[in-house]
């Protein structure tokens, strides 16, 4: 399987199935999109079962030179980039499954948008030159913008502008900055790059300018702002890619470009991190607290769970950097599960408003049970995914700064407050109108797309060791290379003075022998 191009040919069946699609009619390109989204689906897994846990650090390697001119084509995948194409594999037909209804004009163009995006974000996961990351991590705005321009809602069109000049205009200062890196080390490859050593001089300015990308991507307090707009006007699928994986892709930035190749510029702003990161626990839990529409309580609630994302990749140990990376799953696949719960009610009502519903429990049973349970898993009840994330990073960042654990283990408390709120407002007391009484529960093809992502929280938060297994030397490699840049903490106890154990041993040893 080694010598056999899997990465490329993941690649390649969304992109053509892609161009495909826009020669189909309605029916045709949502079956063809179906059938490529679940043939990439199947590539992932034979990834997964083939991949050489605790063997070399790069699998999967291809690499032509000189493909595109100064830069080649070169693929190849770590733990990491394992886990979040699995993500991405993962959720994909179900986003196709959840449009299969929803979206009804224009469908050929729709469904060629989502394969292009799949494409766009195995290759920004998988790519090991410096400027291929750059076009698929800059290429994957273009489809997402369209989806919400034109599928989006009555706002679309600001909401769409908004997100596409954010996130472009905060990677401007990182082409600069790759250019530099290319001229200074002498290569684009990201891992000859991973172990350069760049002045200590330099690595500020560099750190600042991959941040200002990989901060508005998260997007981390005060450059958040575009998300509440993305996700409301956004088609239900759009929302479930873009809190799935679409965010994610600022998390792979910090673990891949800012902690490895600038490690004493990360030492030294870890307390910019941190003082953003609680800002935003705290910021977004309380404007959640006082949402009036669904999905934008949702989206706050992906603000303060990928701030705890970055708290946990600066604390700079293993248990922060796992539970990063499990949170970054975990919030992938709740988040996107909790949205898809919205799309259900929202396809009956045709409103997110929250005061316009109430008791589906009642004639929505089986809705009622699984949007309990992703609301569990979003706060991190014990056994789900959210609770092995959210555990293991505070317990990482109490390690380095106790504060930090204090204010954002506040978010826990806030999110049960929001998340619980909204369910009792949803699901439980009486039913407020004839149009709600009259919702049915699940369809079969509901179930089926809601059903698997349970399983698998649910599996992530009984069996961690599965997602931690595939990246635990990747931890301890990034470690290695980031300890010398390690920040103090407030939080490790003072060793005391063995000497005066030692000085009064033997008169210990003397009074117990003459009490016998």
């Amino acid at each position: 399987m080694q010598g056999f191009p899997i990465l490329s040919v993941m690649l390649a069946v969304p992109a053509i199935a892609a161009i495909a699609c826009l020669f189909l009619n309605a029916n045709g390109a949502r079956m063809l999109a179906l059938a490529a989204t679940l043939v990439d689906f199947v590539l992932g897994i034979l990834l997964w079962t083939n991949f050489d846990i605790g063997g070399a650090q790069w699998q999967f390697v291809e690499h032509a030179p000189g493909v595109f001119g100064p830069f080649g084509w070169s693929l190849g995948i770590d733990g990491f980039a394992l886990l979040l194409i699995m993500l991405s594999v993962f959720l994909m037909p179900i986003c196709i499954g959840a449009s299969w209804r929803a979206i009804d004009k224009r469908v050929p163009e729709y469904m060629g948008l989502f394969l292009l995006t799949e494409t766009l974000m195995i290759g920004t996961f998988a790519a090991q030159d410096l400027f291929l990351f750059y076009v698929f991590f800059e290429a994957g705005l273009i489809p997402m913008y369209l989806i919400i321009g034109i599928w989006g809602g009555a706002n679309r069109i600001y909401a769409s502008y908004k997100f596409f000049l954010y996130t472009l205009l905060g990677s401007l200062l990182m082409f600069i900055a790759m250019l530099y890196m290319a001229r200074t080390a002498g290569t684009t490859s990201i891992p000859a790059l991973l172990a350069y050593d760049f002045p200590a001089s330099v690595q500020t300015w560099l750190w600042i300018a991959f941040f200002a990308s990989f901060a508005v991507k998260m997007p981390m307090w005060p450059v958040h702002t575009w998300l509440p707009d993305a996700h409301v006007q956004a088609p239900t699928a759009g929302s479930v890619i873009l809190a799935g994986v679409l965010l994610k892709l600022g998390g792979y930035g910090f673990l891949r470009f800012l902690l490895p190749m600038f490690p004493e510029a990360s030492g030294q702003l870890t307390w910019l991190i941190f003082a953003l990161s609680a800002v935003a626990v705290i910021y977004a839990s309380l404007v959640a607290l006082v949402q009036s529409d669904m999905k934008k309580l949702i989206a706050y609630s992906s603000v303060a769970h990928m701030a705890i994302v970055t708290i946990g990749l600066y604390a700079f140990n293993q248990q922060g950097i796992e539970g990063a990376m499990i949170m970054m799953l975990s919030h992938g696949l709740v988040s996107g599960a909790l949205f898809l719960c919205v799309g259900v009610i929202y396809d009956r009502l045709h409103t997110r408003e929250i005061a316009r519903y109430g008791g589906l429990s009642i004639n929505m049973p089986k809705y009622a049970v699984l949007f309990l349970f992703f609301t569990m898993a979003s706060i991190g009840l014990p056994g789900t995914s959210g609770f092995v994330a959210e555990f293991l990073s505070l317990m990482g960042t109490y390690q380095v700064s106790t504060w930090t654990a204090l204010l954002c283990t506040t978010g826990i408390i806030l999110g049960a407050a929001y998340m619980l709120y909204l369910y009792r407002r949803v699901a439980y007391g009486e039913i407020k109108s004839d149009e709600v009484a009259a919702m049915p529960d699940l369809s079969s093809r509901e179930l089926w797309l809601l059903a698997p992502i349970a399983a698998v929280t649910l599996w992530m938060g009984v069996y961690p060791e599965s997602f931690l297994a595939p990246m635990r030397k990747d931890v301890t490699i990034l470690l290695q290379r980031v300890d010398r840049a390690n920040p103090g903490s407030d939080s490790r106890p003072t060793a005391g003075n063995p000497a005066l154990a030692t000085t009064h041993a033997p008169e210990h040893q003397a009074a117990h022998g003459e009490a016998h």
